[in-house]
């Protein structure tokens, strides 16, 4: 089979990787590979994989007419069967020229925590929750769930992070809290806030340090909490140490990882004991207690909209005053994503769903449709580039920016 895999970009993050990685089994299965993709820092990774890539024209607008012809060109050059778009721009690109025009065989997977409008109903979808999944087939038809896929061989409890703590100044006697996650300020931003300010009660009373991995537009002002963290408690016990290619021996190097979404997995497959954190406050460790929670909403979840941080700090101070708990959850979450998230399992099942729709093939998108979703995603677009939007998501942002660099001292302990 001829597959094309187009993820929503190749910057570091969950939803790439996970893409690149079964690309990557799909070809040592024998299929033929190609990914396609605005090339970032991933395109790296691609190499390594040994995988075919063709760079996209980076484009201001989604979608645009002419990566829409080039995705097309490339596709009829190639003689693909399949293409598979990841969340809903590269979708669409594929939507309007070659699914619609020449008849190939799209199924888009949308790693986001919401069902988007913007995938075209007739498109067979995969989302990576249970919930999700079943919210979605209200609304259209072949929706089936694929939760992210972990590398458990590459991805195992052997690598050594002892390099790791002694770069950054970590003491065999400090407990070591690590979060990988892009420093963005959509999904991520108040999570980061929580657990540095939970770090910092900790602090008071145990010896703690936390060490967040990733880049990304909140960095800046996330290091000014840090600082100011710092210098409350009299010792460095956050440290922000920008993106790594391979971050596995950053989780390695950890006793206790917080996170969400694929970085939660991998902290798991690499044997540590995990607090999923969400949005609005959300936090809850992984367990035997809460892995029904976790399979049905995914590794995220919404809180109340309240701060999180002295629930956090109950959660993390439980697993760090206690080695044994952190023993116990570690090997039971590493059993857990080897039986039911491995690469290979979710290859198998996603070479057997791309038979499914290559053999069922033939219909083509209403003329209804394609009009429905021309108009959203214009819509979409020209509020997007709208200039007083534009000035009102700016305000926003940096004013979310400028509360995540302060600590409020008043009643914060």
């Amino acid at each position: 089979m001829r597959i094309l895999i187009y993820p929503h970009d190749l910057n570091i993050g969950g939803s790439q990787i996970n893409a690149i990685d079964l690309a990557a089994i799909h070809a040592e299965n024998g299929h033929e590979v190609t990914i396609f993709g605005v090339r970032g820092p991933l395109a790296h990774y691609i190499e390594e994989k040994g995988l075919a890539f063709v760079a996209a024209r980076e484009l201001r607008y989604r979608p645009a007419p002419s990566r829409v012809a080039q995705l097309g060109s490339v596709v009829r050059d190639r003689n693909i069967d399949i293409i598979h778009g990841y969340e809903w721009p590269p979708c669409l690109d594929a939507y309007f020229g070659a699914h619609l025009v020449l008849g190939v065989p799209l199924i888009c997977t949308v790693l986001s925590m919401e069902v988007s409008a913007l995938v075209p109903s007739s498109v067979p979808l995969i989302m990576g929750t249970e919930q999700l999944c079943v919210e979605a087939r209200l609304s259209r038809g072949d929706v089936r769930v694929l939760e992210p896929p972990i590398d458990v061989e590459a991805d195992h409890p052997g690598i050594d992070g002892r390099t790791f703590r002694r770069q950054h100044g970590v003491s065999d006697s400090e407990v070591l809290i690590v979060t990988v996650s892009r420093l963005s300020i959509e999904l991520k931003l108040d999570a980061l806030v929580d657990l540095i300010d939970a770090t910092e009660r900790l602090a008071a009373k145990h010896t703690v340090r936390l060490i967040i991995v990733g880049d990304g537009a909140a960095r800046t002002h996330l290091e000014a909490r840090a600082a100011d963290v710092n210098e409350a408690i009299g010792r460095t016990t956050v440290s922000l140490v920008g993106a790594m290619p391979d971050p596995r021996p950053a989780y390695a190097a950890a006793d206790v990882v917080a996170g969400m979404g694929s970085s939660a997995l991998r902290a798991m497959a690499i044997g540590k004991p995990l607090v999923v954190q969400g949005e609005g406050g959300f936090s809850l460790p992984f367990s035997r207690e809460t892995y029904d929670t976790f399979l049905w909403q995914g590794f995220w979840g919404k809180g109340d909209g309240t701060s999180g941080t002295e629930r956090l700090a109950d959660m993390l101070e439980a697993l760090i005053t206690d080695p044994e708990k952190r023993s116990r959850l570690s090997e039971y979450g590493r059993s857990v994503v080897v039986e039911r998230f491995s690469l290979r399992r979710a290859a198998m099942v996603m070479e057997e769903v791309y038979a499914d729709i290559v053999s069922a093939s033939g219909n083509r998108p209403s003329i209804r449709e394609v009009m429905i979703m021309a108009s959203r995603a214009a819509l979409l677009e020209a509020k997007q580039h709208q200039p007083s939007e534009k000035r009102k998501r700016a305000s926003v942002d940096q004013s979310r920016l400028e509360s995540a660099a302060r600590v409020p001292r008043q009643g914060h302990r």
